[in-house]
C-alpha cells in the first residue's frame, strides 16, 4: 500500500506557473503508473495526465497540452505537476493517483491509491 500527500497549490494569476508535488510513503512510487486528476464542484474527477512508472511516455488531456508537464522522481519518491500559462478554468482540486500495472489509464476508476488533493485557484 502507498500513501500519497500533494502539495504545492495555491492562488495564482492567470499565465503564472505552480509546480505540484506528490510525494509518496509505504511503497516506492517506482512501483505504480502516476497520474494526477483534477476536479471542481458539482463536476466528475478529471483526467489531467499520466506517467509511466520508468518516466516516459507521458500522456495528457488535450486541456492542458502543451501547458503542464508531468515528471517523476523515482529516488525521491515524488511526482511533479509543472503547469504553466494557467487559465481560470485550470481552478480545480488536483489529486495525485497511483495505479498498479503497466499501462496508464485515464479512468479514475484504475487507480488504486490517492492523495487527499491540493486546491489550485486561478484568477483572471
Amino acid at each position: 500500500q502507498v500513501q500519497l500527500v500533494e502539495s504545492g497549490g495555491g492562488l495564482v494569476q492567470a499565465g503564472d506557473s505552480l509546480r505540484l508535488s506528490c510525494t509518496a510513503s509505504g511503497r516506492t512510487v517506482s512501483s505504480y503508473v502516476m497520474g494526477w486528476f483534477r476536479q471542481t464542484p458539482g463536476k466528475e474527477r478529471e483526467f489531467v495526465t499520466a506517467i509511466a512508472r520508468s518516466g516516459t511516455p507521458t500522456y495528457y488531456a488535450d486541456s492542458v497540452k502543451g501547458r503542464f508537464t508531468i515528471s517523476r522522481d523515482n529516488a525521491k519518491n515524488t511526482v511533479y505537476l509543472q503547469m504553466n500559462r494557467l487559465k481560470p478554468e485550470d481552478t480545480a482540486v488536483y489529486y495525485c493517483a497511483a495505479r498498479s500495472g503497466t499501462f496508464y489509464s485515464i479512468r479514475k476508476s484504475d487507480y488504486n491509491y490517492w492523495g487527499q488533493g491540493t486546491q489550485v485557484t486561478v484568477s483572471s
